[in-house]
């Protein structure tokens, strides 16, 4: 039932043009964003020879990307969830997923699957440009595949926020800007915690403090596990919120 739900939340999403537009417009800025990191190494590729720089292709093109892919789907990923359950809400048909044959954690599985395919797509179709390289170069796979993962995982921590955030309201409009709102304070908050006694508490919940070391190539398990305790926590809260309203309802 599970997938059932994601299937067909799926196929609503690509229904729909926002979508449509919003695969095309993340692809064309992040070709710009790869291209143009590429023209830079080209520039610079002689200095780091002569220098002796272990600086290669994927340190100065794949990692910038993956790191610009993160701060650009932050600003998509309130888009595409703001409906998911909000708009359930708004149209009177959440009493209908209620009364239907199936628990309050299928569904939200369901839908945060449907989302996390989404973003999972724009990932695989960001991973074909660096693999273009090839062609003409060499990558380092343990980079490379440690910023997909580490990508990867922060997506699917995006989607969970802003599932969580599309249970609490009717207004999709309300649910984008604070699931931006929440996506933001936890990728911000080791700088608010800098020069203060709590920086070593808000340094460590900051989501970019454990997304950073993938993207340099660095495994470890404690970065991995924060972020699916992430994942885990806002989905609990999201069928926390859904059974409040079964039985309120």
């Amino acid at each position: 039932m599970i997938f059932t739900i994601a299937r067909n939340e799926l196929r609503r999403m690509f229904l729909s043009p926002l979508a449509w537009t919003i695969l095309a417009v993340v692809l064309l800025i992040l070709a710009f964003m790869f291209l143009s990191n590429l023209q830079y190494f080209v520039l610079i590729q002689s200095r780091l020879l002569s220098m002796g720089s272990d600086q290669g292709l994927t340190a100065v093109v794949v990692a910038p990307l993956l790191g610009n892919a993160a701060v650009v789907l932050l600003l998509v990923v309130p888009l595409v969830s703001m409906r998911l359950v909000a708009d359930e809400r708004r149209n009177k048909t959440l009493s209908l997923l209620f009364s239907a044959p199936v628990s309050m954690t299928e569904i939200v599985l369901g839908k945060y699957l449907s989302l996390v395919g989404f973003l999972w797509l724009i990932l695989a179709l960001v991973a074909l440009m660096p693999l273009s390289l090839l062609a003409g170069g060499t990558l380092d796979f343990g980079m490379f595949g440690a910023g997909l993962l580490g990508l990867a995982l922060l997506l699917a921590g995006f989607a969970a926020v802003g599932l969580f955030m599309s249970t609490l309201t009717q207004h999709q409009t309300v649910a984008a800007v604070s699931t931006f709102g929440v996506l933001l304070l936890f990728w911000i908050l080791d700088w608010a915690g800098q020069g203060s006694g709590a920086s070593g508490i808000l340094g460590y919940m900051s989501i970019l403090n454990h997304y950073e070391p993938f993207l340099q190539g660095i495994f470890d398990t404690s970065d991995a596990t924060y972020l699916v305790l992430f994942i885990l926590t806002f989905l609990m809260l999201s069928i926390r919120r859904l059974d409040m309203d079964r039985l309120g309802g």
